[in-house]
């Protein structure tokens, strides 16, 4: 009985191999290999015994266990002379959650290398099923199955065909190299042939990674026409692999190429394209993307991220993505608990036809290196930087081709006390010294330090009570006294052109984005935090604030809403409700109480349906290059229709101009087995480079066998 138990158990292992050889990276032990497993097997069955023959028989709801393997069958019965081992059915083979063998009958050596299964079906994943009249096994690695019918849909009982399926003569699996082989094949639509391969070779349903063609796609623009894209996959290792796209229309013909690979210590990925097309003749195309990063010694890490087009409007014309600008950077960073170093190099290309590129900062240096100590003696924290940067342009002409480098030096102690009553006292005394270097710019001279003390003294009383509901509310005023002196104000602008007054820089003794600008003067801050968090989920937040000044500050914009001796009164709040619903919005309001800039930002979901959008406006500022005022809308929708299908659409709507900036509309339709996108776009924006244009996609993916979906899948119901 002991010696018969590994048999038995072993068939199992030897029919649902091809699963198994999916979780190894080395080939599957032959089933002879498999008798050494000394993993404990059990056998149960109604009734056990030995016929006259010697015969070892088990019949009546027969059940056999070996690890994840689980085989059911109504008789069993081994052969010891012989070394026959034969399976009356119903036989179902299980192993774990990855595959299931049905079959009629079998017959297997003793081996159980070589036997035949009559009326097979292999099911991978709960899904994908190989149905065959009979399957043959031979040398422990191939399965054979004669009149094949292959399908990842729902195959109803009634006899009604599937949506798809593979029909074929011969398929042949390859539990080794986990590779279907087809021969007189027929793909069907509802049992209609569609396509015909005289030989057809498709990956093992288990198998992640394998080269051979993805989804394709249709594409339509008003520009480039109606085109295919076809990608390619190819596996050029566990860790490395490379992804061709032909692209091929009446109007353009292009390669789209993708490479990616891990390392131990990181990751990188190349992607562009190659263009010929008619939108630009006899001009050669295309763009070049690459990023990725790697750790290095002593806790340092490399990054890099790569942007090139040849031209403005490759981007737009080809439905990638939008940029304004491309930005290249590579960086060297080591990021610690009480220590921060980072250096990196960037490159901007503009997009833009109201930029020239001679005449940006278009090649960028920066240095930052920060060390904090807890000194015991003054107690508080004292934290010690140094930044450098330098940014030049292509062009030499005066003035507009003004190069600039900096170096700064930042010292500063922070101190906070919580009192008996409740109250909180922080303090900062802090200074910097800067140096700049200035180069083609008649207009300053060529090398200026400056320096800058500064002291802040800020109170803050939290307040917090519950409520009958439960409930909390935290209510928190705040008062903050400040002062600086910078010894030299006149210095080149060139970083802190635009600047932002919101709640993250409300108690700042700086409100310019980088140290070419700092404000100078005694300032005062006042303002109040709010929040409320009940049970349910529900919560809110508020912040409202303003900036009081000696004397007014020139160097900011009008938009900012820092100008003059008090500034705008800063609004934000935010709201998260269990509904789903999350809604946030800022805004600067003037002495007239009117809003000088807004912003609006709302989502809500649910298990069928989605919205979100936002509304920005702002006023005319010349400044800051805005000689009209900013009001645009933009929402994003998402609805399920049914169990298959579901739709989404974007609009982005100027209301200062009335005037769509763009529009798209998708449909989906996804059951088990097929996935069946559609899309519809319009672009309204143009420049010179750029012109309006309609876009439509389709694509058709055949999931669950060689495409994963995304979310959840319903079956296809009988009727």
């Amino acid at each position: 009985m002991r010696r018969l138990l590994p048999f038995l158990l072993s068939s199992a292992v030897a029919v649902s191999a091809p699963v198994m050889a999916a979780a190894q990276s080395s080939p599957e032990p032959v089933a002879g290999q498999a008798l050494k497993s000394e993993q404990p097997a059990l056998l149960v069955a109604d009734r056990i015994f030995i016929t006259r023959e010697r015969k070892l028989v088990a019949e009546g709801n027969v059940e056999a266990f070996q690890g994840d393997v689980r085989l059911t069958a109504e008789r069993i019965t081994f052969d010891r002379e012989t070394g026959e081992l034969t399976l009356e059915g119903p036989i179902r083979i299980d192993q774990g959650r990855q595959a299931t063998v049905l079959a009629d009958a079998a017959q297997l050596d003793d081996g159980i290398q070589n036997g035949l299964l009559v009326g097979a079906r292999m099911v991978f994943d709960q899904q994908v099923q190989i149905a065959a009249v009979e399957a043959t096994r031979t040398s422990g690695r191939f399965t054979q199955f004669s009149k094949v019918s292959a399908t990842s849909c729902h195959v109803c009982s009634d006899g009604s065909p599937p949506l798809w399926q593979i029909r074929a003569r011969k398929v042949i699996h390859d539990q080794a190299e986990r590779q279907l082989y087809f021969e007189g094949a027929q793909f069907r639509l509802l049992d209609v042939p569609v396509f015909y391969f005289p030989t057809l070779r498709l990956p093992d349903p288990t198998l992640e990674r394998a080269t051979g063609f993805l989804v394709p796609s249709i594409r339509t623009t008003s520009q480039l026409g109606t085109g295919v894209q076809v990608p390619y996959f190819f596996k050029l290792g566990d860790h490395r692999d490379l992804t061709l796209t032909p692209y091929l229309s009446s109007k353009t013909t292009t390669l789209g190429y993708r490479y990616r690979q891990a390392f131990k210590n990181g990751r990188l990925q190349f992607e562009g394209a190659y263009t010929r097309d008619d939108v630009q003749t006899d001009q050669d195309r295309g763009y070049f993307f690459a990023n990725g990063w790697f750790t290095l010694k002593n806790d340092f890490r490399l990054t890099f991220d790569i942007q090139t087009a040849s031209d403005d409007a490759y981007l737009v014309d080809y439905g990638l993505p939008d940029y304004d600008r491309l930005r290249s950077e590579i960086a060297l960073e080591r990021i610690k608990r009480d220590t921060a170093f980072r250096t990196s190099f960037i490159h901007y290309k503009t997009l833009r036809d109201s930029e020239d590129q001679d005449e940006i900062p278009s090649r960028v240096f920066d240095l930052n290196y920060e060390k904090r100590y807890f000194p015991k003696a003054t107690g508080g924290e004292v934290r010690l930087g140094f930044l450098t940067h330098a940014h030049d342009r292509t062009s030499d002409e005066d003035v507009t081709g003004r190069d600039v480098a900096r170096a700064t030096f930042d010292a500063q102690w922070l101190r906070s006390w919580t009192f008996a009553t409740g109250l909180r006292a922080d303090v900062e005394l802090g200074a910097s010294v800067d140096r700049f270097d200035i180069r083609d710019d008649s207009t300053y001279p060529e090398q200026i330090t400056r320096s800058t003390p500064r002291a802040a003294l800020t109170l803050r009383y939290p307040m917090s009570r519950r409520e009958a509901s439960g409930a909390t509310q935290f209510l928190e005023p705040i008062a903050q006294i400040g002062w600086t002196h910078v010894s030299d104000t006149d210095v080149p602008d060139d970083e802190s052109t635009f600047q932002e007054f919101d709640q993250g820089n409300l108690l700042s003794l700086s409100r310019f984005p980088a140290e070419d600008r700092r404000e100078d003067g005694t300032a005062a801050v006042f303002g109040l935090n709010w929040a409320r968090s009940a049970p349910g989920g529900w919560q809110a937040l508020a912040t409202i604030g303003q900036v009081f000044r000696a004397d007014a500050d020139p160097s900011f914009t009008l938009s900012s809403g820092l100008q003059g001796t008090s500034s705008d009164l800063l609004l934000a709040g935010h709201i998260k409700t269990i509904e789903g619903l999350t809604l946030s919005a800022r805004g600067l309001l003037d002495g007239d109480l009117s809003f000088t800039k807004a912003e609006i930002r709302g989502a809500w979901s649910n298990e069928t349906s989605g919205l979100s959008g936002s509304y920005i406006w702002q006023e005319p500022d010349p400044t800051e290059s805005l000689d009209e005022e900013i009001s645009e809308i933009r929402l994003t929708g998402r609805h399920r229709i049914d169990e298959n299908w579901r739709t989404n659409a974007l609009a982005r709507y100027d209301l200062a101009g009335s005037e769509p900036l763009r529009l798209g509309l998708g449909l989906t339709y996804e059951n088990e087995c097929v996935q069946v996108n559609m899309s519809v776009s319009r672009r309204y924006t143009s420049t010179s480079s750029i012109e309006p244009s309609t876009e439509f996609g389709f694509t058709v993916a055949l999931t669950g066998y060689a495409v994963e979906g995304a979310g959840k899948k319903y079956k296809r119901k009988c009727s």
